[in-house]
C-alpha cells in the first residue's frame, strides 16, 4: 500500500497517478476518514488517561460515589469512541487499500497497451525459404503435445506434454538455474550494465504451490475473479506463479540490512484461470490453466530497489541472447503497469508461426507496496526500521519460451533444432 504520509503531503500526486493507472478512489474521503481517525484516536487515549488516574486510588482510600459515576461515565464514553474509532480504522484500510502504487517517473501515461513504448528490437529474425508452421503445429507432428486426452481428463486449456518437449523443457530449467547460481555470470551482467548493486548469485528455491487467503491479499497479486483458483472448503488458493509465494516469505519478519539483497530464482507449476482468453491463444500451450514457470525474486533496501528491476530485465535478454530468440523491449504505461506495479517492463519475444511479437517475459518493480502491506522490514546498520523494496520477473516461462525455440528454429522438414546453449543437457542437433 501507499505510504499515508505521501498522500496527506501531495494528495494530487495520489489522485493523479490514481486516474493514470485507470482506478477510481476517493482520495479526499480517505484524508477526511483519516483527520477524524487521528483526531478521535487523540480523544481516546486521553480518556484512558483519566480512566487510569481516577482508578488509581491513592493510600487504598475507598473511591467516592462521585468519582464511581464520573468513572462510569468515562467507562461509557470510552468504549463508544473505541468502537467508532474501530468502524473508522476499518474505512480508512478499506479505502486505503484500494489506492494504486505510485508509477516511477519514467513511465509514459496511456490508457491501454496500446500506449506501451517499444524501446528497442534485438536480433535478427530467421529467413524462412520456406511457409514457418506455428508450434502447435509442429508439436502435433512430433507427437509433443495432447490436448484431446487432457481435456477429457482435465477439460479444456491443459496439455500432456510430451517427448522431446518434455526435454527442452527440463533443458531450459537446469540453463537457467546453471547461470544464475554462477557468480561470473552475475559479475558480468552487473558490469556490462553498470548498476551499483552487490554481486550476489541468485539462491534457487521451491515455494509452495498454495497460498493462505490473508496472506496473498497483503501480496496485492489476488486476482480471484479472472486468475486465481481458489481450493474449494479451503481458505487456500493455487499460486498462479512463483512470486506470489515468494514475495510473501518475510511476511511480519524484520531482515538485517547485511542480508540484503537476497535474490531467489524459484520453480513452481502455476494455474490460471485466462478467463476472457480467445482465438489462436487458445492453440497449443500459449494460453494454459497449468504451466510451469521459473521466476526471479529479489528483497533490496529503497536504495538499490530500481537497479535491482534493471538487473532482473538485464538478465532477461541475457537468457534469450544466449538462446538466441529475437525480442523486443517494451516499457509499459501506466495504464498497464498494473495496481501494485510501480514499473512494469514487458520482453516479447519474435514467434514466426504468428508473424508477431509475444509477450514471455515481465519485470515489475513493487518499490514498498508489497512490503507495507506484508511487514516485511529492513533493520538499517543505523538500527533504524525500513520497509523492504519488491522486485520479481519472469527467467523463463515454459509455456511460451519453448514456443520461441520451436518456431524460431524449425526447419522446412518439421525438425527443431537444439540451440547451442542447450546442447548441453540435449547431447544431439534435433529435439
Amino acid at each position: 500500500m501507499v505510504d499515508i504520509k505521501l498522500i496527506r503531503e501531495n494528495p494530487e500526486l495520489v489522485i493523479k497517478n490514481t486516474l493514470n493507472k485507470g482506478y477510481e478512489v476517493d482520495v479526499q474521503k480517505l484524508l477526511e476518514v483519516d483527520s477524524q481517525k487521528i483526531q478521535l484516536l487523540k480523544d481516546v487515549q486521553k480518556l484512558r488517561e483519566k480512566r487510569n488516574d481516577l482508578s488509581n486510588y491513592k493510600g487504598g482510600q475507598k473511591p467516592t460515589e462521585e468519582q464511581m459515576k464520573e468513572v462510569k461515565n468515562i467507562k461509557k464514553e470510552l468504549e463508544e469512541k473505541e468502537d467508532r474509532l474501530n468502524t473508522l480504522n476499518q474505512e480508512f484500510n478499506d479505502l486505503l487499500l484500494k489506492v494504486p502504487n505510485i508509477s516511477w517517473e519514467d513511465v509514459p501515461i496511456g490508457k491501454s497497451e496500446d500506449d506501451n513504448l517499444v524501446i528497442k528490437e534485438v536480433g535478427d529474425k530467421p529467413v524462412f525459404n520456406f511457409e514457418p508452421k506455428n508450434h502447435y503445429e509442429i508439436a502435433l507432428e512430433r507427437d509433443w503435445l495432447d490436448k484431446v486426452r487432457a481435456a477429457k481428463v482435465s477439460g479444456s486449456r491443459f496439455n500432456y506434454i510430451k517427448n522431446g518437449l518434455v526435454e527442452l523443457q527440463f533443458a531450459l530449467i537446469q540453463f537457467v538455474f546453471k547461470n544464475l547460481i554462477d557468480q561470473n555470470v552475475i559479475d558480468s551482467i552487473i558490469k556490462e550494465n553498470n548498476l551499483d548493486i552487490i554481486s550476489k548469485p541468485f539462491v534457487p528455491i521451491l515455494p509452495p504451490a498454495l497460498i493462505k487467503t490473508d496472506v496473498y491479499k497483503d501480496s496485492a497479486r489476488l486476482d480471484a475473479k479472472d486468475v486465481t483458483y481458489k481450493l474449494e472448503g479451503d481458505e487456500l488458493w493455487l499460486n498462479a506463479s512463483a512470486e506470489h509465494s515468494l514475495c510473501t516469505m518475510y511476511k511480519d519478519e524484520i531482515l538485517e540490512e547485511k542480508e540484503l539483497p537476497i535474490r531467489y530464482i524459484g520453480y513452481s507449476t502455476s494455474f490460471r484461470r485466462e478467463a476472457g482468453s480467445y482465438g489462436k491463444d487458445m492453440e497449443g500451450m500459449f494460453r494454459s490453466h497449468q504451466f510451469d514457470k521459473l521466476e526471479m525474486e529479489v528483497f533490496s533496501t529503497p536504495e538499490t530497489g530500481i537497479d535491482e528491476h534493471k538487473f532482473l530485465i538485464a538478465i532477461q535478454e541475457y537468457l534469450l541472447n544466449k538462446l538466441q530468440i529475437p525480442y523486443r523491449y517494451v516499457l509499459k504505461c501506466t495504464a498497464d503497469i498494473g495496481f501494485p506495479n510501480s514499473r512494469g517492463v514487458d520482453l516479447e519475444s519474435w514467434l514466426p508461426g504468428q508473424n508477431n511479437y509475444r509477450e514471455t517475459h515481465s519485470a515489475d518493480y513493487m518499490s514498498d507496496f508489497q512490503t507495507r502491506r506484508l511487514k516485511t522490514r529492513i533493520k538499517r546498520k543505523s538500527g533504524e526500521i525500513d520497509f523492504a523494496h519488491t522486485n520479481d520477473a519472469t527467467a523463463i516461462v515454459l509455456s511460451r519460451i519453448p514456443i520461441a525455440i520451436i518456431e524460431n528454429y524449425q526447419d522446412e522438414k518439421g525438425m527443431v533444432k537444439v540451440p547451442d546453449v542447450l546442447k548441453q543437457f540435449i547431447n544431439r542437433d534435433y529435439l
